[in-house]
């Protein structure tokens, strides 16, 4: 008896991911890396340029230089798809690169970042070669609800700025893992990097977490998070600081750049095991802060947690994720997925489309009662 076998159809992907001095690619025959690199950037040639937007034909030019130094014939590429910049808010997704989105990316729409680069490479390389480019959420993408809007001061509103990406894939990830569809599942993701996001998942959409950008939720590697409000003010109206002195120690001066003047938690980590005292006080206020944070998120939930999922460089850090862990693993069973994994997410997130899972987005969509809706 013959038994016929129908092969999985093979999609090449190209994603893209700009960082601040360098750019990471990827080639993916489907889920299967075949081709990963970082391309370093020259911080005086990055320099030399006037605006980020400056900067993308250079990046596309070191990119398509480097897949063809690597025999890599980017004519049998199924489609390109870049890290989602600072756009509008725009609900989870993947987006196909509109003429709108290119506009928004361009000029900074919520602000000058390398990662709007990633949307501007991709249709810039895919248009050439007549196949569609995308993004993946971004991290503005926004799906909170109504009342985690509302922040306690009439003048100031609660916003989603997370690590979308990386939260919504691993999200997936563990579902499949768990025999289950994600937009079934009550979840609660942790990413632990340079800065720390807890989003609670509900039916697929996060709908509340912190702003882990602009000073809300844990303390961070180099971010101060939530700080006592009236000694925030005080300090502002001191005349000791500028705008902009503040700033810097609550992004990127602050959490253990500001306590320990390092935002590397293997050398925090190093110092405790050395006997330093203060260090092991200020690694475990983060972990206790972590925790905390994730409690909240589970009140949302009213205690209905399928999982608790700890993500992001930081989990590759056994006794970081062993206290966070002690204090809550009696909400819910605790999955460690270490890393970032972006130019994987990225893939994925395309493949879903090519392979009609689900459909592209357009942006930037509708809003609708402060919600984004697809039109």
């Amino acid at each position: 008896m013959e038994v016929s076998t129908v092969l999985e159809k093979e999609y090449r992907i190209l994603v893209i991911n700009p960082g601040s001095t360098s750019t990471k690619i990827g080639v993916f025959d489907n889920e299967r890396s075949v081709f990963e690199k970082t391309l370093r950037h020259d911080s005086e040639t990055i320099n030399s340029f006037a605006s980020i937007y400056d900067q993308y034909e250079f990046r596309k030019t070191t990119i398509l230089e480097t897949l063809d130094q690597e025999g890599i014939n980017i004519s049998k590429l199924s489609a390109v798809c870049g890290r989602g910049g600072l756009l509008r808010p725009i609900e989870g997704g993947t987006y196909a690169v509109n003429k709108e989105m290119l506009h928004d990316l361009k000029i900074g729409y919520a602000g000058q970042h390398a990662s709007n680069l990633g949307g501007i490479i991709a249709y810039e390389i895919a248009t050439g070669l007549n196949i569609p480019s995308f993004i993946v959420d971004p991290v503005v993408v926004d799906e909170l609800s109504d009342i985690a809007r509302i922040s306690g001061f009439s003048l100031i509103e609660r916003k989603s700025i997370f690590h979308a990406l990386n939260q919504k894939a691993v999200a997936r990830r563990v579902a499949k893992d768990l025999g289950k569809k994600y937009e079934d599942l009550n979840l609660i993701v942790t990413h632990m990097g340079g800065g720390i996001t807890v989003g609670t998942h509900i039916g697929g959409r996060v709908v509340d977490v912190n702003n882990g950008l602009h000073g809300d939720g844990p303390f961070s590697p180099e971010r101060a998070g939530t700080v006592p409000a009236g000694e925030l003010v005080s300090l502002c109206f001191s005349g000791d600081y500028y705008r902009d002195e503040i700033m810097k120690k609550l992004v990127g001066q602050g959490g253990l750049v500001g306590y320990l003047g390092t935002n590397d938690a293997v050398k925090v980590e190093q110092m405790i095991e050395a006997g330093d005292e203060k260090a092991a006080l200020i690694f475990d206020a983060m972990a206790y802060q972590v925790a905390k944070e994730i409690g909240s998120a589970s009140a949302v939930l009213a205690g209905k947690v399928d999982a608790i999922i700890l993500t992001g460089g930081l989990a590759y850090g056994k006794g970081f994720v062993k206290q966070i862990s002690e204090r809550i693993s009696w909400i819910a069973d605790v999955i460690v997925q270490p890393g970032e994994n972006e130019l994987q997410a990225l893939t994925e997130g395309a493949l879903r489309v090519l392979r009609g899972e689900e459909g592209a987005k357009e942006y930037p969509g509708t809003v609708v009662d402060n919600k984004v809706v697809q039109s």
